[in-house]
């Protein structure tokens, strides 16, 4: 028995790399999870309570500041470890955690990435198009923050559903 099993930080039925890569999926499902959480508590609310034009160039700013390789990483580094856990959730499907790394690995990939792909990125290609002064822009800016926040709450729901369902299958046995 390895010194990780004695140590009891693995299942008995789930290997130590496997266990490793389940953990940092669920790890890193919980930190997008808290970020995405912090946007839909409070970060959106505070950007809509001021003028539209101040709001639009913030938010614009923001989805700039976004593409760094941290944040990057931590988010599609994420999709992979989830993509590589699905993949040994078929490989394993016999075993009592596959289901748990097959449901908690889509569960991040349909609902924090799909929707991040398919439905923000989009509206913020769409919001970077936008003058902030100009007219319109206003109206633009009250259908984005209510749009992308009621789905940035699925995705934050999405990604903690994700981290709970690959911590469950870390017990599973």
């Amino acid at each position: 028995m390895g010194s990780l099993a004695l140590a009891g930080l693995t299942s008995p039925m789930m290997n130590g790399p496997l266990f490793v890569l389940t953990l940092l999926a669920a790890l890193g499902c919980g930190v997008i999870a808290g970020v995405l959480f912090a946007f839909s508590s409070f970060v959106m609310k505070g950007l809509a309570r001021v003028p539209a034009a101040q709001g639009i160039a913030s938010m614009q700013s923001v989805n700039a500041a976004a593409l760094t390789p941290g944040f990057m990483t931590a988010l599609f580094g994420t999709a992979a470890a989830c993509l590589a856990v699905i993949v040994c959730s078929v490989l394993s499907r016999h075993q009592p955690y596959a289901g748990y790394l097959l449901s908690g690995g889509l569960l991040y990939l349909l609902g924090a990435i799909g929707v991040t792909v398919i439905f923000h990125v989009p509206r913020n290609q769409a919001l970077d198009r936008v003058r902030p002064g100009s007219p319109g822009a206003a109206a633009h800016w009250n259908r984005y923050v209510t749009t992308w926040t009621a789905a940035n709450h699925l995705r934050a729901a999405a990604a903690l559903a994700g981290a709970a369902v690959l911590t469950i299958a870390l017990t599973a046995h």
